[in-house]
């Protein structure tokens, strides 16, 4: 329908998204419905992980003295975890939390 719309050039036709944006609508989607049908402890957990994961990780990036390398990493680990909260993974969420915080040890920041 979006493609016909967009192809008789109306003006309410959207954009066509490029992948990424894609990406983050359907993850989006799966998030929210997921959370529906999660047990509420399980919810609880993961919504621990997120806050730690949130101060964890602004702490490493605001930290003097990180290379850019590091930094990079620490985007990537951040966003590994949160991939892994969005799929109500908390063990995986944890190793990558472990991971920040070898990171930190690394660099010498405060745990």
């Amino acid at each position: 329908m979006y493609d016909d719309a967009r192809e008789s050039g109306l003006s309410w036709a959207p954009m066509p998204t490029g992948p990424c944006a894609a990406d983050r609508q359907t993850r989006d989607y799966a998030k929210d419905d997921l959370r529906k049908v999660l047990p509420v402890h399980l919810r609880e957990d993961l919504d621990s992980v997120a806050i730690y994961l949130s101060v964890k990780g602004r702490r490493l990036q605001n930290a003097p003295g990180i290379d850019a390398a590091s930094r990079q990493d620490i985007h990537y680990i951040s966003a590994r975890a949160g991939m892994a909260l969005d799929l109500a993974h908390p063990t995986a969420a944890r190793r990558e939390l472990e991971r920040l915080e070898a990171i930190a040890r690394r660099c010498g920041v405060e745990p």
